[in-house]
């Protein structure tokens, strides 16, 4: 919501907000951007009479244990008639597919790697002279901003090119499948109707409002749905559950990708139909459904090669880690081409690209006989997400260093306790992992018991700070991961180590 206000602030609109613990990097953009926040959502702001309530999906009817509601500005809302929209929708109308400048949205979708994602194509953008509009959930290193307009052209007509096409402004969207707002159920991507979308991966996640995988896969069809004749999917050959998305059904052309002669035999495999919907008659198919074109990556992180249909097109030189990271690059890489930025151009793009704030972000070094220490901050949470990134760490510091995984379960899905299973798998690569275990119904504990001595778990910050510091020695990598702020967790490590 945070980017959201700022899209508002830029095309003239007064913003004022109300939400509960904002912590850096978004609190700082607002407050940069001179956008008023109010802590809580108590009633009186009513005072501020908006000709617009814009509701972001934390917001609910939810009770509190003495009968009040959690959040009363939302009751005096209903109560008073006042107009309210959710943000997604907002956004639709307002931004993505206003009348006077309707943009070519490009959406980014996956239980992984959207914010990267997003940035990066941003980034290609931006480097090929498109001045694109951009929405993403951190704050690109390349940009400063987490939104932008982009290039704009009110009040005109848009121009067509040589194809016919109407050729749009570009917008990249972080395109995200959690539920739009407590009265609209729908995944928010629904609303954004892009003409190109990247489906890169697709895993089980927000078991706060899915029931299974199969539900999940289920929104993604029904974004694909809203993608046109003339649009364009880019789809991770190598997971299963993607596949099973556009063997639904799906009316745009396709092009897959993925790692390697294992992706590219994958989609030559796949039986994808074109114009049958296993589960409803509407089915309307393009042209160009069956222009599958299969992608392809070769070679190591930071420095590999783009190919297409077993010929190599450029190569990415970069300092960005892990294989993930690769997949995220080729993905964008082919959305870029869709609106006309050549693979080489695109690939010359990412040798500058710097990451998102809180992907493998260095907070500070400590200095120390023997090495530095480092401390890092990333926003993984998922454990499939928490195991990529300590395999791209790993890499990059080599077999002999040692890792320190500083992590807390933070997300919904992790506080069910739905996938502790898994967090002993996804730190596998961490020498030491040390879990904050504050706020959770489940023992995490007997969750990490397998790793032995390799585990350690703290009730407070404070506490896992105190474990930190004893285990630290000379060289280490401490990794701290969370989507929360942490307690503000990396200033207090490198006070307390230095």
């Amino acid at each position: 919501m945070g980017g959201l206000a700022a899209l508002a602030r830029e095309a003239g609109h007064k913003v004022t907000g109300c939400d509960a613990g904002v912590y850096p990097p978004m609190s700082d953009q607002l407050r940069d951007l001179g956008i008023d926040l109010v802590e809580g959502f108590a009633a009186d702001q009513m005072q501020f009479q908006p000709d617009m309530y814009v509701i972001g999906n934390v917001v609910s009817r939810a009770r509190l244990a003495d009968g009040s509601p959690k959040f009363p500005l939302m009751e005096a809302i209903l109560e008073s008639g006042a107009p309210y929209t959710s943000g997604p929708q907002w956004l639709c109308d307002h931004v993505l597919h206003h009348p006077s400048n309707p943009r070519h949205v490009m959406a980014v979708a996956g239980t992984h790697g959207k914010t990267t994602t997003t940035a990066m194509l941003t980034w290609i953008l931006e480097s090929a002279g498109l001045q694109p509009g951009f929405l993403v959930g951190g704050v690109p290193l390349n940009f400063g901003i987490s939104a932008r307009l982009g290039q704009t052209r009110l009040g005109q007509a848009s121009s067509q090119g040589a194809d016919g096409q109407v050729q749009r402004t570009p917008f990249v969207i972080e395109a995200d499948e959690y539920d739009t707002a407590f009265f609209d159920k729908r995944s928010k991507f629904v609303h954004y109707r892009p003409r190109t979308a990247i489906l890169n991966n697709l895993e089980f996640d927000h078991a706060d409002i899915f029931d299974n995988l199969a539900a999940i896969e289920r929104q993604f069809h029904h974004l694909v749905r809203t993608v046109p004749a003339s649009g364009r999917l880019v789809v991770n050959a190598d997971e299963e559950s993607l596949q099973r998305v556009l063997n639904m059904g799906h009316w745009s052309g396709v092009s897959q990708f993925g790692v390697g002669q294992a992706a590219t035999k994958l989609a030559q495999e796949a039986s994808i139909p074109t114009s049958t919907d296993t589960q409803n008659s509407d089915s309307n198919t393009s042209n160009n459904a069956n222009a599958h074109t299969h992608w392809s990556i070769q070679g190591p992180p930071e420095n590999f090669a783009i190919v297409h249909k077993g010929k190599e097109l450029a190569r990415v030189r970069w300092d960005i880690t892990g294989v993930h990271n690769q997949l995220n690059a080729l993905a964008a890489i082919i959305a870029a081409e869709h609106v006309g930025v050549s693979v080489p151009q695109a690939a010359e793009a990412l040798a500058s690209f710097q990451n998102v704030r809180r992907r493998m972000e260095v907070r500070g070094t400590v200095a120390r006989t023997g090495g530095d220490i480092t401390v890092y901050d990333d926003f993984a949470h998922h454990p499939t997400a928490i195991r990529t990134t300590l395999d791209g760490l790993r890499r990059k510091v080599g077999p002999n260093a040692r890792i320190l995984a500083v992590f807390e379960p933070r997300s919904n899905t992790m506080k069910l306790g739905t996938m502790k299973s898994q967090l002993p798998w996804s730190l596998e690569e961490a020498n030491l992992a040390i879990c904050h275990s504050g706020g959770l119904d489940w023992d995490a504990r007997e969750a990490l018991a397998e790793m032995g001595a390799r585990a350690q778990v703290g009730q407070t910050v404070d506490e896992v700070i105190a474990q930190v510091v004893a285990a630290a020695q000379a060289g280490d990598h401490v990794l701290c991961m969370s989507n929360g702020g942490f307690g503000g967790i990396h200033a207090k490590l490198l006070k307390a180590l230095g």
